[in-house]
């Protein structure tokens, strides 16, 4: 007796459904992978981990890059007015080099401007000390370059004389590459302006 042949459209039929099965499996597989891969690097990302005295590993978490950023942005901005307004006739060539590399043209034009005004002529003929006080900043880390204003509290003492000034500054903050010790934060000041500056008050002994 001989044995019966199967349609082979049934046949066909059955291999397509095998294939298509192991496709869609193979896809589905691929796309939970792929997630499973995004999850993983996110949380790796979002922490960091040590291992403990017995063994065990312990996740911490990052501070946000956000609030790091504001921190060195505020940094920056402390150490640079503290270099270019933090000054007397021993050391302002050597202050306002280290000022010159955390700016931009802007800075280096205002340097300048003040050169060719005599104002470190002045600080040489008279033996003037400029001192900083206090220096506060705010600053957008919202988007890049980074808008921010400054307001430094300084002192100038004539020897019998010591006014007290307050100046405001404004300007951008970019991002560069870190350059130690030159420019540690990798910020960049640019569109650096000078606005106001108001004496507070006029001290004589």
């Amino acid at each position: 007796m001989k044995t019966p042949y199967k349609n082979i459209y049934i046949i066909l039929k059955q291999n397509r459904f095998i294939v298509l099965t192991v496709i869609i499996g193979a896809v589905l597989t691929c796309i939970v992978s792929v997630l499973m891969v995004i999850k993983l690097y996110k949380e790796t990302t979002n922490n960091a981990f040590v291992v403990n005295s017995d063994g065990s590993v312990i996740p911490l978490k990052l501070v946000s890059q956000q609030e790091n950023l504001k921190v060195e942005a505020l940094a920056n901005l402390e150490l640079f007015h503290t270099y270019f307004y933090n000054i007397d006739a021993s050391n302002y060539e050597k202050n306002l080099e280290k000022a010159l590399w955390l700016g931009n043209s802007s800075v280096d034009a205002l340097y300048r401007q003040k050169k060719a005004d005599g104002v470190y002529n002045r600080l040489l003929q008279y033996s003037l000390l400029q001192k900083v006080l206090r220096i506060e900043s705010k600053v957008d880390i919202q988007n890049e370059p980074y808008r921010f204003e400054t307001k430094t509290i300084f002192e100038i003492n004539r020897g019998t004389v010591t006014d007290t000034y307050e100046l405001t500054t404004t300007g951008k903050l970019i991002q560069i590459d870190r350059n130690f010790p030159k420019n540690t934060h990798g910020l960049l000041i640019t569109d650096f302006f000078e606005n106001t500056l108001k004496k507070i008050n006029d001290e004589s002994p």
